[in-house]
């Protein structure tokens, strides 16, 4: 975080612009657990910011960040501020780090940001359902449900939009994976590239295994003049929104779809006074495939749009390839937009955001050009708290319907653990697991959605292995 923090500040041009530095904000660090980072960085940097801020965990953390900052600049209570964030978690598995040094006990930030609620139904938390790579193939399954697609299809689709972010983070100096793999072998199960959940192979899912950091500077047009940053190196935010999802991932009708995305992107886009079709640089967040696709489809972008050669939907490479660094992935996009569009005339960028099970959304509208309107933060989520939600059952027994499942493998990449989310005879939902040998087979050797399973006590459940 130091080293990004002092490429910020020498690529800034602008000594002068240290000394009015007076917030600092870092995104939480999950490889760093200490209570106020941005405290031992603004020693590192030789800072004596009046305030230091820290998040909750999120993908949302770095708009949280910067929209917090954005709109007390523009209100005129803070002139420039350095946002960054970090992790150091393939040094800490290789025993190179130890995790990093601590502050006495009840050290706090000045401000915390962000939501730290429970994330788990408790019908989902009793079929084991816990961690995003369970949740993350559930929406997998119902994207592929509601396109009629079958699962040989389906995956092959997957490693050509892979490919794509694949091909990204091939011309990005700062990637983790400096040589990633085509389309066949990103789908291709082998000894480096196990099953990880049905069906996502490792190569789809968020590598966090990575030593990196990214920081912003942040500050109002006149600070920026005043201290003298050519003006051919501003960048300028023009919008920011969150909103999020029913919290539940079980309450949501359709997993395929995300109203909050939808809400979030509408209104920065709506803000900036621009369409799609006007944005030229895209960031979707990328931590599983279904995130992108969902995004997609709440943009009005198709696999054609998807698969254009000039406007990836990643300006990275993505949290894949590029690298995953906990909260703190959009930091890493929004500096390489501000890359991107320096120096430019009419081009627009946009990066989103996620936290938790599609549960949290952000989105960033930024052009060098000046915005028209001045900046402003939208918060949606009570648009979308408003839209109906599903009933849930814990302790369900009896027939039910699979809507969505996925089969979680181990580190070796055999199958350990089938699960479902399933609706009941009254249109109701509940989650269901299990880990017997048959049932597992019943959900790998046919297309179990649409079928009939039998749900039994402790959110266990059971399903044929004849063919529908």
């Amino acid at each position: 975080m130091r080293l990004a923090a002092e490429a910020a500040l020498a690529d800034a041009g602008a000594p002068a612009l240290r000394e009015r530095l007076h917030s600092v904000g870092v995104a939480d660090s999950f490889s760093w657990g200490t209570a106020d980072p941005a405290a031992l960085l603004a020693v590192e940097l030789g800072l004596s910011p009046a305030e230091t801020v820290y998040t909750h965990t999120s993908g949302t953390s770095p708009v949280e960040l910067l929209a917090d900052a954005a709109s007390r600049i523009r209100r005129g209570e803070l002139d420039a501020t350095l946002l960054a964030g970090g992790e150091a978690v393939k040094a800490l598995l290789a025993g190179r780090y130890g995790g990093g040094p601590k502050q006495p006990e009840g050290t706090a930030p000045t401000r915390m940001l962000g939501v730290d609620r429970e994330p788990l139904h408790p019908a989902e938390a009793a079929a084991q359902l816990r961690l995003p790579l369970g949740f993350y193939p559930l929406f997998e399954n119902a994207i592929r449900a509601a396109a009629g697609r079958d699962l040989p299809a389906h995956v092959d689709r997957l490693g050509r939009l892979w490919a794509r972010f694949a091909d990204v983070a091939r011309h990005n100096p700062h990637a983790a994976v400096t040589d990633p793999p085509g389309a066949r072998d990103i789908v291709t199960v082998g000894p480096h590239n196990r099953m990880a959940a049905l069906p996502y192979r490792k190569l789809l899912t968020a590598n966090i295994f990575v030593d990196q950091a990214a920081a912003l500077l942040l500050c109002s047009a006149a600070t920026a003049e005043s201290a003298g940053i050519p003006r051919e190196n501003w960048v300028f935010v023009h919008a920011t929104a969150g909103a999020d999802d029913h919290w539940f991932v079980s309450e949501r009708p359709r997993l395929d779809r995300s109203p909050a995305i939808a809400a979030a992107t509408s209104a920065a886009l709506r803000h900036a006074g621009l369409g799609i079709g006007d944005i030229g640089h895209l960031d979707l967040y990328s931590c599983f495939p279904s995130a992108v696709q969902v995004a997609a489809t709440e943009l009005g972008l198709s696999d054609a749009d998807l698969a254009d050669p000039a406007r990836p939907p990643t300006v990275t490479g993505g949290l894949t390839f590029a690298g995953g660094p906990g909260s703190n992935y959009v930091t890493h996009a929004l500096a390489t937009l501000v890359g991107r569009l320096r120096g430019t005339r009419g081009e627009y960028g946009l990066a989103t955001a996620v936290g938790w099970f599609l549960t949290k959304h952000a989105a960033v509208v930024l052009a060098a050009d000046p915005p028209t309107e001045p900046y402003a933060h939208h918060q949606v989520s009570a648009e979308v708290a408003a839209l109906p939600r599903r009933a849930v059952v814990t302790g369900a027994t009896g027939p039910a319907t699979v809507e969505t499942y996925t089969v979680l493998h181990d580190r070796s990449g055999e199958p350990e653990r089938g699960i479902v989310l399933a609706t009941l005879p009254d249109g109701a939902w509940t989650a269901a697991s299990s880990e017997h040998p048959e049932t597992i087979a019943g959900l790998l050797d046919r297309d179990p959605l649409g079928a009939k399973i039998e749900l039994g006590t402790d959110a266990g459940f059971s399903i044929g292995t004849s063919p529908s």
